[in-house]
Protein backbone atom coordinates (compact mmCIF):
# COMPACT_ATOMS: atom_id res chain seq x y z
CA UNK A 1 0.00 0.00 0.00
CA UNK A 2 2.88 2.30 0.74
CA UNK A 3 4.15 1.87 -2.86
CA UNK A 4 0.78 3.08 -4.19
CA UNK A 5 1.07 6.21 -2.02
CA UNK A 6 4.51 6.99 -3.39
CA UNK A 7 3.35 6.29 -6.92
CA UNK A 8 0.38 8.62 -6.49
CA UNK A 9 2.56 11.35 -5.03
CA UNK A 10 5.08 10.92 -7.85
CA UNK A 11 2.28 11.14 -10.40
CA UNK A 12 0.98 14.37 -8.85
CA UNK A 13 4.47 15.87 -8.80
CA UNK A 14 5.05 14.83 -12.41
CA UNK A 15 1.73 16.37 -13.48
CA UNK A 16 2.56 19.60 -11.64
CA UNK A 17 6.01 19.79 -13.22
CA UNK A 18 4.53 19.16 -16.69
CA UNK A 19 1.91 21.87 -16.15
CA UNK A 20 4.53 24.37 -14.91
CA UNK A 21 6.76 23.56 -17.90
CA UNK A 22 3.86 24.18 -20.28
CA UNK A 23 3.03 27.44 -18.52
CA UNK A 24 6.68 28.53 -18.67
CA UNK A 25 6.71 27.78 -22.40
CA UNK A 26 3.68 29.98 -22.94
CA UNK A 27 5.22 32.82 -20.92
CA UNK A 28 8.53 32.60 -22.77
CA UNK A 29 6.68 32.52 -26.11
CA UNK A 30 4.74 35.63 -25.19
CA UNK A 31 7.90 37.49 -24.20
CA UNK A 32 9.57 36.99 -27.58
CA UNK A 33 9.14 39.71 -30.22
CA UNK A 34 6.11 39.15 -32.42
CA UNK A 35 7.18 39.30 -36.09
CA UNK A 36 3.54 39.92 -37.08
CA UNK A 37 3.51 43.11 -35.00
CA UNK A 38 6.78 44.24 -36.58
CA UNK A 39 5.35 43.55 -40.05
CA UNK A 40 2.14 45.43 -39.23
CA UNK A 41 4.24 48.37 -38.02
CA UNK A 42 6.24 48.37 -41.26
CA UNK A 43 3.03 48.26 -43.30
CA UNK A 44 1.54 51.06 -41.20
CA UNK A 45 4.69 53.16 -41.64
CA UNK A 46 4.59 52.67 -45.41
CA UNK A 47 0.91 53.57 -45.54
CA UNK A 48 1.22 56.76 -43.49
CA UNK A 49 4.74 57.95 -44.25
CA UNK A 50 5.62 56.84 -47.76
CA UNK A 51 2.50 56.67 -49.92
CA UNK A 52 1.75 60.40 -49.97
CA UNK A 53 -1.89 60.03 -48.96
CA UNK A 54 -4.18 62.94 -49.68
CA UNK A 55 -6.39 64.35 -46.90
CA UNK A 56 -9.46 62.36 -47.99
CA UNK A 57 -7.47 59.12 -48.01
CA UNK A 58 -6.12 59.88 -44.54
CA UNK A 59 -9.63 60.40 -43.17
CA UNK A 60 -10.98 57.23 -44.77
CA UNK A 61 -8.04 55.12 -43.62
CA UNK A 62 -8.24 56.56 -40.09
CA UNK A 63 -11.90 55.48 -39.91
CA UNK A 64 -10.99 51.99 -41.16
CA UNK A 65 -8.20 51.71 -38.60
CA UNK A 66 -10.48 52.84 -35.78
CA UNK A 67 -13.09 50.20 -36.62
CA UNK A 68 -10.44 47.52 -37.03
CA UNK A 69 -8.79 48.40 -33.70
CA UNK A 70 -12.07 47.74 -31.88
CA UNK A 71 -12.62 44.42 -33.64
CA UNK A 72 -8.97 43.41 -33.19
CA UNK A 73 -9.11 44.11 -29.47
CA UNK A 74 -12.32 42.08 -29.10
CA UNK A 75 -10.74 39.10 -30.86
CA UNK A 76 -7.55 39.40 -28.78
CA UNK A 77 -9.65 39.34 -25.61
CA UNK A 78 -11.45 36.27 -26.93
CA UNK A 79 -8.10 34.59 -27.58
CA UNK A 80 -7.01 35.36 -24.00
CA UNK A 81 -10.24 33.86 -22.67
CA UNK A 82 -9.65 30.80 -24.85
CA UNK A 83 -6.13 30.49 -23.43
CA UNK A 84 -7.55 30.58 -19.90
CA UNK A 85 -10.07 27.85 -20.79
CA UNK A 86 -7.27 25.83 -22.38
CA UNK A 87 -5.16 26.17 -19.23
CA UNK A 88 -8.11 25.00 -17.13
CA UNK A 89 -8.64 22.03 -19.45
CA UNK A 90 -4.96 21.09 -19.26
CA UNK A 91 -5.09 21.33 -15.50
CA UNK A 92 -8.23 19.18 -15.37
CA UNK A 93 -7.13 16.50 -17.83
CA UNK A 94 -3.33 16.48 -17.40
CA UNK A 95 -3.05 15.39 -21.01
CA UNK A 96 -4.38 15.82 -24.51
CA UNK A 97 -7.94 14.79 -23.73
CA UNK A 98 -11.27 15.74 -25.29
CA UNK A 99 -11.63 18.96 -23.29
CA UNK A 100 -8.13 20.13 -24.29
CA UNK A 101 -8.84 19.21 -27.91
CA UNK A 102 -12.10 21.19 -27.88
CA UNK A 103 -10.37 24.25 -26.40
CA UNK A 104 -7.55 24.07 -28.96
CA UNK A 105 -10.12 23.88 -31.77
CA UNK A 106 -12.03 26.82 -30.31
CA UNK A 107 -8.89 28.97 -30.06
CA UNK A 108 -7.86 28.08 -33.61
CA UNK A 109 -11.26 29.22 -34.88
CA UNK A 110 -10.84 32.61 -33.19
CA UNK A 111 -7.29 32.94 -34.53
CA UNK A 112 -8.69 32.22 -37.99
CA UNK A 113 -11.32 34.92 -37.47
CA UNK A 114 -8.57 37.37 -36.51
CA UNK A 115 -6.62 36.53 -39.66
CA UNK A 116 -9.73 36.97 -41.82
CA UNK A 117 -10.55 40.30 -40.17
CA UNK A 118 -6.96 41.46 -40.69
CA UNK A 119 -7.06 40.57 -44.38
CA UNK A 120 -10.43 42.29 -44.82
CA UNK A 121 -8.92 45.38 -43.18
CA UNK A 122 -5.89 45.29 -45.47
CA UNK A 123 -8.11 45.02 -48.56
CA UNK A 124 -10.36 47.83 -47.30
CA UNK A 125 -7.34 50.11 -46.91
CA UNK A 126 -6.05 49.08 -50.33
CA UNK A 127 -9.38 50.10 -51.87
CA UNK A 128 -8.72 53.68 -50.70
CA UNK A 129 -5.41 53.90 -52.54
CA UNK A 130 -4.63 55.13 -56.06
CA UNK A 131 -3.22 52.49 -58.44
CA UNK A 132 0.39 53.66 -57.96
CA UNK A 133 -0.03 53.58 -54.18
CA UNK A 134 -1.77 50.20 -54.29
CA UNK A 135 1.16 48.71 -56.22
CA UNK A 136 3.64 49.72 -53.50
CA UNK A 137 1.20 48.63 -50.80
CA UNK A 138 0.79 45.20 -52.44
CA UNK A 139 4.55 44.69 -52.54
CA UNK A 140 4.80 45.58 -48.84
CA UNK A 141 1.97 43.17 -47.96
CA UNK A 142 3.60 40.33 -49.90
CA UNK A 143 6.95 41.11 -48.29
CA UNK A 144 5.38 41.12 -44.82
CA UNK A 145 3.69 37.77 -45.46
CA UNK A 146 6.82 36.11 -46.84
CA UNK A 147 9.50 37.72 -44.66
CA UNK A 148 9.88 34.65 -42.44
CA UNK A 149 8.82 32.04 -44.98
CA UNK A 150 10.98 28.94 -45.14
CA UNK A 151 12.49 28.68 -48.66
CA UNK A 152 12.19 24.89 -48.67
Amino acid sequence: MRTTGRFGRTLVILAAVAFLAALAGVLVGRSLPDPRAEQATALHKLLHDQLDLDPQQRVRIAALEERFAVRHQALELEIRADNARLAAAIQAEHGYGPQVTAEVDRSHAVMGDLQKETLAHIFAMRAVLRPDQAERFDRAVVQALTANADPE
